[in-house]
């Protein structure tokens, strides 16, 4: 039986302000809770990683196998039987979060996080700051109802479109937003307003467009679909919407504008040599992301990668992206990679040593150490 290092809360608390000890200053933090009851918060933008799911999908989540890993469970001994399972599975550096849960939220002076809460202080401060436009729901009913030249852009993930959005309006997942953005919006005198289920996708998907120069007026919708549900409104669903290849001025114009962020946050390249250097250095970890929607993905990739569509690493990374400090490839064959930039573009705003792929899907990287897999992030 492995020696198990324990740490308290305090240890956890300092490691999420400033990283391990240590060179990297890379960690993993993995809550083996199940789906509904970390639903409910986290400790700080942990990743949700099952133990019924460990054994399978941790060397996807946590590539390199000597990184700091932190476990986190409900108090009910899932972190003692999970921590074997990686020590099994090669993984050499495993501590477990004393208490758990409850041991976190024990005299707890910062409360109990909400889920997502780091993504809500981020993209509330970004709208803050840059004096992002928003519209209140019985604002956008009563221009609706006037029938004002507007258009509602939903940038959820297809399936959670598909469950419940706001009567009329169109999904466009946060990553699309600007490659498909003239298919969507031929006029420039259409009102844009950006949506989600509460607040970070519709502040980035509208922060995203105002920082790339579309002649358009955009606002953000309030609390989205939430807001609309408690006015009593009814909401439609249907099934998820299928994506096909985008126009050829769509292409253009995305490209052009991807260039506008591009420009502005001084995104980085990173060539096919670069990313084997990267891979095998071997105190950091690289994560190679394609951004593209998954059906893309399935379709063909470049060897080594994991499909992580651009929407969810704009707002809600921690869910792809186990390992904090680490380094990510982004990887997109749009025409300006235009995906890959604005994922590139919000990632290096929060932190992250993010660049995009200067190759195309045929490429061969030396060093990739895993199969290709599907991203279970949503």
């Amino acid at each position: 039986m492995m020696a198990i290092r324990h740490i308290h809360r305090a240890t956890l608390q300092t490691w999420l302000s400033t990283g391990t000890p240590g060179q990297s200053r890379e960690f993993a933090l993995l809550d083996l809770r199940d789906e509904k009851s970390f639903a409910k918060g986290q400790p700080l933008f942990a990743t949700n990683l099952p133990f019924a799911r460990l054994h399978d999908e941790v060397e996807r989540l946590v590539p390199r196998k000597t990184v700091t890993t932190v476990l986190v469970d409900e108090g009910n001994g899932d972190a003692e039987k999970a921590a074997p399972i990686l020590e099994g599975l090669g993984y050499s550096d495993i501590a477990i979060l004393s208490g758990g849960i409850p041991g976190w939220l024990a005299d707890s002076p910062n409360g109990l996080p909400t889920f997502d809460i780091a993504g809500n202080i981020f993209t509330v401060s970004v709208a803050d700051q840059q004096g992002t436009p928003s519209l209140s729901v019985k604002d956008l009913k009563a221009l609706q109802d006037k029938g004002e030249d507007l258009i509602v852009l939903d940038t959820r993930t297809p399936p959670e479109f598909a469950i419940s959005h706001i009567p009329g309006s169109q999904n466009l997942p946060a990553g699309e937003l600007l490659l498909r953005f003239a298919d969507f919006v031929p006029s420039a005198q259409t009102l844009v307003v950006v949506t989600c289920a509460w607040l970070a996708r519709a502040i980035i998907g509208a922060q995203t467009l105002i920082a790339a120069k579309v002649p358009n007026r955009v606002a953000y919708l309030v609390e989205g679909t939430q807001a609309w549900a408690r006015e009593g409104w009814p909401l439609e669903s249907g099934e998820e919407p299928q994506f096909g290849a985008c126009s050829d001025a769509a292409a253009q114009a995305g490209a052009h504008y991807a260039a506008n962020l591009a420009l502005q946050a001084g995104v980085e390249w990173i060539d096919r040599d670069g990313a084997a250097a990267w891979l095998a250095e071997p105190n950091r970890t690289t994560y190679l992301f394609d951004v593209r929607l998954l059906p893309e993905y399935e379709a063909a990739h470049l060897e080594g990668t994991t499909s992580s569509p651009a929407g969810q690493l704009l707002a809600v990374s921690h869910r792809t992206v186990a390992v904090r400090g680490a380094r990510i490839v982004l990887i997109d064959d749009s025409e300006g990679h235009v995906r890959a930039i604005t994922a590139a573009y919000w990632l290096k705003q929060r932190g992250w040593d993010a660049r995009v792929y200067r190759g195309t899907l045929q490429d061969r990287i030396p060093g990739v150490r895993q199969e290709a897999r599907e991203s279970v992030s949503a």
